[in-house]
C-alpha cells in the first residue's frame, strides 16, 4: 500500500513538473512573435496546442528517469513544506495588483489590450518575476520531496530556459514600458530577491 501511494505521489509531482517546467517555452512561443500574434484573430488557438506538445516533448523525454530515485528519504519533505509555503505565498502576493488577464499574457498578445500598465509595487518591488520564483519553489519542493531524478532535471531544465524567457521578456516589456521598465529592471532582481539589511 505505502508503495502505491509513494508511487502515484510520484506521478502527481513528475506531472506537475513537466507543467512547470514548460512554461518559459509557452514565454518562448509568445515573445519573439508578439507581432505576429497580436495579427491574428485568435492567438491561443496556436499558442495552447503548441505549448501542450511541449509537455508531451518533456514527458517522453524524461520518463526514462521518472522512478529513479537519488534518494527516499520522508524528510526530504520537510524543506519542500517551506518551499511549497514560499510558492504559495509568492502567488497569492503576485495577483495583487496584477490580473489573471496580465498572468496569461493577454496584453502581449491583443493588439491595443487596454491593460498596458507596469506593476512595480508590493512583491513586485523585491522581485520583477515573482510567480517564476513561485514555479521555482515548487518544483524544488516536489524535487526535494520525491527525490527522483526526473524533477531535478526539469528543475534544471525549467532554470535554463526560464533565463533566457526572462532576457527575451525583459526585452519585450522595455520595449512597451521604455525607460521605466529599464529603471525598475535596474532597481529590482529579476528572480532572487537581495534581502533588505
Amino acid at each position: 500500500m505505502m508503495n502505491l501511494i509513494r508511487e502515484l505521489i510520484q506521478t502527481i509531482a513528475w506531472c506537475i513538473c513537466i507543467v512547470y517546467a514548460s512554461i518559459p517555452s509557452f514565454w518562448f512561443i509568445v515573445h519573439p512573435f508578439v507581432g505576429f500574434w497580436r495579427r491574428r484573430r485568435s492567438p491561443y488557438k496556436t499558442i495552447l496546442p503548441a505549448w501542450f506538445a511541449v509537455w508531451i516533448v518533456l514527458g517522453i523525454v524524461s520518463a526514462r528517469w521518472r522512478h529513479e530515485a537519488l534518494y527516499t528519504s520522508w524528510w526530504g519533505w520537510i524543506p519542500a513544506a517551506v518551499l511549497f509555503s514560499a510558492g504559495l505565498w509568492l502567488y497569492s502576493h503576485a495577483g495583487n495588483g496584477f490580473s489573471a488577464k496580465q498572468l496569461g499574457g493577454i496584453p502581449e498578445v491583443l493588439p491595443d489590450h487596454p491593460e498596458q500598465r507596469l506593476v512595480t509595487s508590493g512583491v513586485r518591488g523585491r522581485v520583477r518575476h515573482p510567480v517564476y520564483l513561485g514555479h521555482l519553489c515548487e518544483m524544488l519542493a516536489w524535487s526535494l520531496g520525491t527525490g527522483l531524478v526526473a524533477l531535478y532535471g526539469l528543475v534544471l531544465f525549467a532554470v535554463v530556459t526560464g533565463a533566457l524567457m526572462i532576457r527575451m521578456e525583459d526585452k519585450e516589456l522595455e520595449r512597451r514600458f521604455g525607460e521605466e521598465y529599464v529603471q525598475y529592471r535596474r532597481r529590482v532582481r529579476a528572480v532572487l530577491p537581495i534581502p533588505r539589511i
